[in-house]
């Protein structure tokens, strides 16, 4: 079997209940610790798919008594990548395994989540996916931080997508064949977007699911997040962009209009009319005081979400550049890192 296929079969005739985890992670040190510790108080299959960390994890991994599977670096590394092959491994040792937990190794998974997931799926044969509330440890220690806990508040109910931390359906998981391996980012909607295709439903509870430690201090670290949220969105588009589902569309116009199509107008009319031409900039904060006035959080959590929503259209304009000329270069991108 291929280390990065999915495919296998069930065992017919037999009940679903059995819950495994795969954590997949690179130079976490104690947060991978903190990691393993919470999903191994609540589940006994559990295995750890390792990027080539240089920190020891792996031999930490092993003294908590988690299997690790290493990934092979040869091949340029993708999440989708660690998160198929750690499935192909949980189940080489766990056939038995009817749903996975998938969980970033810098989380710490909430006491009772996997029990919350796996009953919700046991009771509803039609949800493929199902995910809680990811919140951020340290919201305090910086805006950016923050922005991160606004950004996963998703709305409750049947929805999309989800993100990197979810229980999936074995047999529906296996079905589209996991997760695309070559995605560097937003491969969680694009395998969500193949479910909902093959009749599956994506759902998101109201429950308490992971506490995510980001880790943005900075604000260069912000932008590189950013500029990889625009590259996912132009690559979303480019395999999915077409109707019905017109896939990241929306978000990549937006970065275009915003980052790209608004400072050139704002150059023209420079070039035309002097500093006069400057007026144009004025949409911008027109823009985040819409935005801010039509929030539903705190006052301070709507201005610095109106704020980082305008200002991040820039990096994003810059992330679909970047797609179109890895496109037209027909090379595959390394992982865009932003910690």
């Amino acid at each position: 079997m291929s280390p990065d296929s999915v495919q296998s079969a069930i065992p017919p005739g037999r009940e679903a209940c059995a819950v495994g985890v795969v954590v997949i992670g690179r130079n976490e040190g104690d947060r991978l610790r903190r990691c393993l510790e919470s999903v191994t108080r609540q589940a006994d299959r559990v295995l750890y798919v390792d990027s080539g960390s240089i920190d020891g994890s792996r031999a930490l991994s092993r003294s908590l008594g988690v299997p690790v599977v290493e990934l092979d670096l040869s091949t340029p590394f993708t999440a989708a990548r660690a998160r198929n092959s750690g499935v192909v491994g949980l189940l080489r040792s766990h056939p038995e395994v009817d749903y996975v937990f998938f969980v970033d190794g810098d989380c710490e998974v909430v006491p009772g989540w996997l029990q919350q997931a796996s009953r919700f799926l046991d009771q509803h044969a039609d949800v493929a996916v199902v995910f809680g509330r990811r919140r951020e440890q340290h919201p305090e220690r910086s805006i950016y931080n923050l922005l991160c806990d606004l950004e996963w508040d998703t709305p409750i109910g049947e929805t999309k997508a989800c993100g990197g931390d979810a229980m999936m359906r074995v047999q529906a998981f296996q079905r589209v064949q996991g997760f695309r391996p070559e995605l560097i980012c937003g491969e969680e909607p694009e395998l969500c977007l193949r479910l909902r295709r093959a009749g599956w439903r994506i759902w998101r509870l109201d429950e308490e699911m992971t506490r995510h430690d980001a880790a943005l201090l900075r604000f260069t670290q912000w932008w590189k997040r950013m500029l990889r949220g625009g590259y996912g969105f132009a690559l979303g588009a480019s395999l999915h962009g077409a109707e019905p589902e017109r896939h990241w569309v929306v978000e990549s116009r937006r970065a275009w209009f915003w980052g790209l199509i608004v400072p050139a107008a704002v150059a023209v009319s420079v070039a035309i009319f002097g500093l006069r031409g400057l007026v144009l900039l004025s949409v911008y904060p027109l823009q985040v005081v819409r935005l801010a006035l039509r929030g539903q959080r705190s006052r301070r959590e709507n201005w610095w979400q109106a704020l980082a929503t305008v200002v991040c259209k820039f990096p994003e304009a810059l992330g679909q550049i970047k797609f179109l000329v890895d496109h037209h270069r027909r090379v595959q991108s390394r992982l865009i890192e932003y910690k």
